[in-house]
């Protein structure tokens, strides 16, 4: 078997056998086929395709391609949820503890963030003491004795998703549906859940730009997580502006633990509601979402949820007292209000300015070797369809500085459009694929 075939097979628009993709795969993880040839092979599956069967060959042969999870120690059904990223996502703070306190099991792999903000694990360490650099007997004791466990992802999981990642990000071929579905299923199958929900967004702080591509890809990721025999679901969220009113790390833990305490609703409560009915209604805990989401907003009346959010902290080496009392966690030197240079209607908030914005502070990284600043960040004040005077606070700069305050202030101030006439605010949750 040559690659030279195989690329030129794919190029032409035929389609490639099972042990044609385990051997392209498995090749070019072990350094056996060369860059410029898988490179190659990326663009012909960005012009040609691939479909279900070879898409799913290809999401197995990646999670093959390294050590996988095997979550069989940990009694019940695992559930985990992906994200395919945007500005202020703080789902899985809220989510997670929920479902937890629902009766399920949160057996997660996070990473860190490199971008806007941090990841998951970024916004963890904001609790003093928090680490997810624990062994897998830990991680399993934690699930079974509190339902929930999240830690670093191992580097030895799906080797072959960071080689090709990184070849499709420097040759143009990132946006192909069959390389994005592999990629991010092999890393959750290899997670070893037994349910997998997914909250794809669209917009303009996401990565999927348009309602229709999002479609296309949360229907593909549900197809090949089903092939594969996970129960699986998919939400398409809007990304327009950003999800909740903090984006940074520490603003938007304080953001989650406000949800969890049910001192604050909008779309970030509707959206880990609807993940959370998603979880719950394909483990079979619930007959439907309704009843779903019935049941996670108990946890946050009974305060369970929040004090599973404690108990993950304190397991995991955090002070759990600062699930209680914020002001504990990483606070901003400096807090300057943005007065707005108008008046009028919020018609826009640029998602992806803002999350740049943050990463202007510190909140984020430009490379992987970049120090994140806990501290930084922007707490929103209004969002799209909000009247605003002239002179009333668009939001609050946290910065380490008041120079860099100052910069940040003027930068977010560009991110919001008004209007002189009222605007609807658009749709938040657009679909949800089961």
């Amino acid at each position: 078997m040559q690659m030279t075939d195989l690329i030129a097979k794919k190029r032409d628009g035929g389609v490639l056998s099972t042990e044609e993709i385990d051997f392209m795969i498995q090749g070019y993880t072990r350094g056996e086929i060369p860059d410029y040839q898988m490179s190659a092979m990326c663009m012909a599956i960005l012009l040609r395709g691939m479909d279900d069967r070879e898409t799913l060959d290809m999401t197995m042969s990646m999670m093959h391609s390294g050590e996988t999870l095997d979550l069989s120690p940990i009694q019940g059904v695992k559930a985990d949820k992906h994200s395919t990223g945007g500005v202020g996502d703080k789902t899985s703070l809220v989510l997670c503890p929920m479902v937890a306190a629902a009766g399920l099991k949160i057996a997660k792999m996070s990473g860190r963030g490199l971008g806007h903000t941090g990841g998951t694990i970024d916004k963890l360490e904001s609790f003093p003491g928090f680490t997810t650099a624990i062994s897998e007997e830990t991680f399993f004791d934690n699930v079974n004795r509190i339902g929930i466990a999240i830690m670093g992802q191992t580097a030895d999981l799906v080797p072959a998703d960071k080689k090709i990642y990184a070849l499709r990000d420097v040759t143009g071929t990132v946006p192909s549906i069959p390389l994005i579905v592999s990629s991010i299923m092999s890393k959750k199958l290899a997670s070893g859940a037994d349910v997998i929900v997914l909250d794809v967004k669209c917009g303009d702080g996401a990565f999927m730009k348009t309602e229709e591509d999002a479609r296309t890809l949360a229907k593909g990721l549900t197809r090949i997580g089903r092939l594969a025999g996970r129960k699986c679901a998919a939400v398409i969220t809007d990304m327009d502006q950003p999800l909740g009113w903090a984006v940074g790390n520490a603003v938007e833990v304080k953001e989650a633990i406000a949800v969890l305490k049910g001192e604050q609703q909008g779309d970030l409560l509707e959206l880990c509601l609807t993940l959370g009915g998603c979880m719950l209604a394909e483990a079979g805990y619930e007959p439907g979402i309704e009843a779903a989401r019935e049941r996670m907003l108990k946890t946050i009346a009974d305060g369970s949820a929040l004090r599973k959010l404690a108990e993950m902290v304190e397991a995991q080496g955090g002070d759990p007292a600062a699930v209680y009392d914020t002001s504990i966690l990483p606070d901003a030197k400096v807090k300057i209000p943005v007065p707005a240079a108008e008046g009028g209607y919020v018609k826009r908030i640029h998602a992806e300015r803002v999350g740049l914005v943050s990463m202007h502070l510190g909140g984020g990284r430009a490379t992987k070797e970049s120090d994140i600043d806990l501290s930084v960040g922007v707490v929103l004040a209004k969002k799209v369809g909000d009247k605003v005077e002239p002179g009333e606070s668009l939001g609050t700069i946290h910065a380490s500085s008041k120079e860099k305050a100052e910069q940040a202030a003027a930068l977010l101030r560009d991110c919001f459009e008004f209007s002189a006439e009222p605007v609807e605010r658009p749709a938040f949750i657009k679909d949800i694929i089961r």
